[in-house]
């Protein structure tokens, strides 16, 4: 690695560690204030309704000094400006779009939060920025690649755009699902836009892509010190949603569509325990689980928080470390 590259990326994360630090003593007071209290569902366990109140909303202690870190830190040469510039979209735009849902919610006090109408269509919105940026600005083609058989399929422009598109509906929606335990999703964005960032970008020479990973790692982090159990604050959807379109953008400009599911596994899993969920209740009457998305399940079998996050992060690390292992292969078929 290029001492300046290793500048950029230090640079990059520990400024963005140092503005969450910054920020927590400011936001949480403003929330508070703001009466923005997460609301607890009624089906959950004692220790989680010990919760109800807390302050949420507090992804922006992370998206904004990432961001700014980004912006200071990141490279422009080149197609790195373009990039940069779609990645950004993605992560603000889906901030802002979970910023709305969280203020309509718990400022606003309306229960059902932003229409899922307009979310999914802020959404459909956001995935034509990337699929068109990816394909048509930066000429990245529409064909994938699937990790461990190394196969390469051409899609074409109609059916890539419907994999962006689904690509970036489904991450959104199974990172926010990961959002239910103090530090969870925290932890586990951490793993994974580390390897995003360190591993995947930096193989690839997208210098760019490797500070936007690395500077949101920092700023999670730091977010973190707040997050810990007993959480001071939750992220909220403003947070949660900005991390799954930033990796969505990840995974689509680094050409690794489909390795996502693999390091993500995590949040797949997390996502289709709900599916099953619905989906049994909905047929039988009967629930699979006792609680979904999974981790409130393993909660209401008696596991400490301690306990979840531990099996939760390791399974992260695992599915990453086997990401890690089938990279070599796709990267060797361009």
């Amino acid at each position: 690695m290029e001492q300046t590259t290793l500048l950029r990326l230090a640079g990059a994360g520990l400024t963005a560690l140092a503005g969450a630090l910054a920020l927590g003593p400011v936001v949480i007071p403003l929330m508070r204030r703001l009466r923005a209290g997460q609301t607890i569902r009624a089906e959950m366990s004692a220790r989680h309704q010990a919760k109800a109140g807390t302050p949420t909303m507090g992804g922006v202690i992370f998206i904004i000094p990432a961001i700014l870190a980004t912006l200071i830190f990141a490279p422009r040469s080149g197609d790195a400006l373009p990039r940069l510039i779609i990645a950004l979209v993605l992560t603000v735009g889906h901030g802002l779009v979970g910023f709305a849902d969280d203020y309509i919610k718990v400022v606003l006090k309306r229960s059902l939060g932003l229409r899922a109408r307009d979310k999914l269509l802020a959404q459909v919105g956001l995935a034509a920025v990337l699929g068109y940026g990816a394909v048509e600005v930066l000429g990245l083609g529409t064909a994938v690649t699937l990790p461990v058989l190394n196969l390469t399929l051409e899609l074409g422009r109609p059916l890539y755009y419907l994999l962006v598109l689904i690509m970036v509906w489904g991450t959104a929606s199974a990172v926010n699902f990961a959002d239910g335990l103090d530090g969870l999703l925290g932890g586990l964005s951490v793993i994974t836009f580390s390897f995003y960032g360190l591993v995947v970008a930096l193989a690839l020479g997208q210098t760019d892509m490797a500070v936007l990973g690395t500077a949101l790692v920092g700023g999670v982090l730091g977010f973190l010190h707040y997050n810990r159990h007993p959480a001071r604050i939750f992220m909220g959807d403003v947070g949660s949603f900005a991390l799954g379109g930033a990796l969505a953008a990840l995974a689509v400009l680094t050409k690794t569509e489909f390795l996502l599911v693999i390091v993500g596994a995590v949040y797949v899993i997390e996502v289709i325990s709900v599916i099953l969920q619905v989906l049994s209740f909905r047929l039988t009457g009967r629930r699979i689980f006792k609680m979904a998305p999974l981790h409130h399940h393993f909660e209401l079998l008696g596991w400490s928080e301690g306990q979840v996050l531990r099996l939760f992060w390791g399974a992260g690390l695992l599915f990453t470390l086997l990401g890690w292992l089938v990279l070599p292969g796709m990267l060797a078929g361009r």
